[in-house]
């Protein structure tokens, strides 16, 4: 056995570093293409755990110091301060890891956004069409969001799942998305997305790819070629989930999300042994491949599930409910982790582990729910009155734990009249128990507007994608029109910002600590690093000016 898979067998450490100091020194992004490396892994598998904080995985690691994540976290280089995407949302956040870029480079704001340039879906006669649509790439867009499958048909569901289909661009229903005035043809989302992506490298250089996410839409990190992937599995997550005392889709109960989660790990473990995702046809192990975790993120959430509390029972200290979902974690990577081992991967593999975004408040005293409604409807009303025969200001509007609205008038007038209404308004909310909880200036703390919320994403005013005002929270504000979430993200506190990296194995050091800041952008560059690709590739990398993570 050779030192790399000692040492593997500890869990995924290797005393090599990541593709040469002339990767590192490429990274800078100067002057001519780096040459292609050679590859210090064939296999990069990447986890994202939705709504793990950094904090939560040092809390689960020093609990639990012979545990998978503890065994993963010291056979690698371990990032304690990194930073996900502003707007923190899922979207952005996986775009960004697949890209190398942020929101005003991917053209991806939200999962659910608004695009000034893009017709109403359904429109078949462009003639004369008023441009301005929503763009909702959730579970909206597939042909049955009720279903598992998206709409496939499969029976013997939900055990069944594992047969659905590897290209869910077959899933989605072209009447739900919106429509190119040039072509007059539905845009789907890998064609939405500005840039391409590490899975688009990857096939160039003729690797294989696969990935699991919780939506159809997914099909976004395809990128622009829309064959970015050949084998993703991507099971509905908002479909009906049968048989849980909650009712509703698999996010209503946690131990349903675990059993939703455990799907996608089964398929990752066929992949791991070098099937496709359902272990039908034997393909060879890909390249680049993972998927995300969606339970940590319910445990986070909702208030019980399972008779146990979810949230935080203190400041940044995990719930029953959640410690209870990381011990699920824990376990499911320990199994990929030794699926890697008995196939003998262990010593040519690399693990990232990381997430799409955190979550807020982790303080559950701080907790603000505030109904964005009535704000909104008031700010529609205002304008109205000041603009007689004006329609409503707001065309669109997404307020998790942020505030993203898109105008139907974008001067100047009209992006400075909502911000100065919305930093003027209070009301009452409710707190952690429930308990009124007064709030002022909407529960805003900074509000960009116009011009400034384009200069913030770095884009040019009047793009046709870029929110007319970006609102980030006060601490603990969540924008609910009821009682049933604890937690939520998409702003831009540590809480949402501040999330796990780990790169353990084939391409990295062991027991490594980096406390500088980094960003979960550059697991890109760092991906196609250790296969010995040129980061580079990625279009993002170059306009973002991306760095592989470093390693010493």
């Amino acid at each position: 056995m050779t030192r790399r898979s000692i040492r593997l067998a500890a869990i995924l450490g290797v005393a090599t570093t990541l593709a040469g100091g002339s990767l590192a020194a490429a990274s800078e992004l100067t002057g001519s293409p780096a040459p292609q490396q050679k590859a210090s892994a064939k296999h990069v598998l990447l986890l994202s755990v939705d709504g793990l904080h950094q904090s939560d995985l040092a809390w689960y690691v020093a609990h639990h110091p012979a545990s998978a994540l503890a065994r993963l976290v010291n056979g690698g280089v371990q990032y304690t301060n990194a930073h996900t995407t502003t707007p923190s949302d899922s979207f952005p956040g996986m775009a960004a890891q697949a890209t190398g870029g942020g929101p005003g480079t991917t053209g991806i704001y939200y999962d659910d956004v608004y695009n000034h340039a893009l017709l109403p879906a359904g429109t078949t006669n462009c003639k004369g069409v008023k441009p301005g649509a929503e763009v909702d790439m959730t579970e909206d867009m597939d042909r049955n969001k009720a279903a598992l499958d998206a709409g496939q048909g499969l029976k013997n569901l939900p055990g069944g799942i594992l047969q659905m289909t590897g290209q869910p661009q077959s899933l989605l229903d072209p009447s739900k998305l919106p429509v190119d005035p040039k072509t007059c043809k539905p845009v789907y989302p890998h064609s939405y997305l500005q840039v391409n992506t590490v899975f688009n490298v990857a096939r160039n250089a003729g690797l294989r790819t696969a990935w699991s996410d919780k939506h159809a839409a997914y099909d976004i990190l395809n990128g622009p070629s829309g064959t970015g992937i050949q084998d993703q599995f991507s099971p509905e997550i908002n479909s009906n989930a049968p048989g849980y005392p909650a009712g509703g889709d698999w996010t209503t109960d946690n131990k349903a999300t675990e059993q939703y989660d455990n799907y996608k790990v089964k398929a990752v473990l066929n992949e791991i042994d070098g099937y496709d995702h359902s272990r039908s046809h034997k393909v060879g192990t890909p390249a680049i491949f993972g998927m995300n975790f969606q339970s940590v993120s319910t445990a986070q959430k909702l208030p019980i599930s399972e008779g146990l509390k979810g949230g935080y029972a203190a400041k940044g200290v995990p719930g029953p409910l959640l410690r209870k979902n990381l011990d699920f974690v824990n376990t499911e990577v320990g199994a990929l982790v030794k699926e890697i081992q008995a196939k003998g991967l262990g010593s040519s593999t690399d693990i990232i582990l990381s997430a799409k975004h955190g979550q807020s408040p982790t303080d559950p005293k701080a907790l603000t729910r505030i109904d964005d409604g009535p704000l909104l409807d008031g700010l529609n009303a205002a304008w109205k009155k000041k603009h007689p025969g004006a329609g409503d200001l707001v065309a669109h509007s997404v307020d998790d734990d942020g505030m993203l609205l898109w105008l139907g008038d974008r001067s100047a007038e009209a992006t400075s009249f909502a911000k100065q209404y919305l930093l003027a308004q209070s009301g009452q909310g409710n707190d952690i128990n429930g308990n009124a909880k007064a709030f002022t200036n909407s529960g805003l703390s900074k509000v960009y507007a116009g011009r400034e919320a384009a200069q913030y994403f770095g884009v040019e005013p009047g793009d046709p994608r870029v929110p007319d005002l970006f609102g980030i929270a006060k601490y603990g504000v969540v924008y609910t029109g009821g009682k049933s979430k604890i937690a939520e993200h998409g702003g831009a506190h540590a809480d949402d910002l501040n999330v796990p990296l780990v790169v353990s194995g084939a391409g990295t050091p062991a027991g490594v600590t980096k406390s500088g800041q980094v960003e979960t952008a550059q697991i890109a560059p760092t991906i196609l690093a250790l296969l010995g690709l040129d980061p580079r590739s990625l279009e993002a990398v170059q306009k973002d000016h991306t760095q592989v993570l470093p390693v010493h």
